[in-house]
């Protein structure tokens, strides 16, 4: 998490599933985002599979867990770099975007309040419908 940015900042959530963040700010500074869902479009066969989901499911990717699961995202892509070809970014249509407070941080006290969660307004592939 600490840089460069850029890369993909993977770690074990509550030691069960991965969690997908992306390092966004200079070397040394400890600042990422997590993906918490995704609106699959692409490569939905091989994500219905992993997940054993069928391929219209919310489920297949609405959560962190599932979102790795999905894209097969692991401990190995700790640090990869987000403009090579093995896992990377693309651009697509969006829609307008929302923010609330910050979900399952309860442990953070008044930091969990922060209105840094950002979503889709609309998108079904929310992971939690804001409070």
């Amino acid at each position: 998490m600490f840089g460069p940015p850029g890369r993909a900042y993977v770690y074990l959530l509550y030691g069960l599933s991965w969690a997908f963040n992306i390092v966004v700010a200079k070397e040394g500074e400890p600042h990422a985002i997590l993906v918490r869902a995704l609106e699959p479009m692409l490569g939905l066969e091989l994500m219905a599979k992993r997940r054993q989901k069928p391929l219209d499911s919310r489920l297949l990717t609405n959560g962190p867990g599932k979102l790795c699961q999905a894209l097969g995202i692991t401990g190995a892509d700790y640090g990869r770099d987000l403009t090579g070809s093995a896992l990377y970014l693309l651009d697509g249509p969006r829609g307008p975007v929302a923010r609330s407070a910050r979900i399952n941080v309860d442990y953070a006290g008044v930091w969990a309040a922060r209105p840094w969660r950002f979503f889709e307004r609309g998108n079904r592939f929310i992971s939690v419908l804001p409070r």
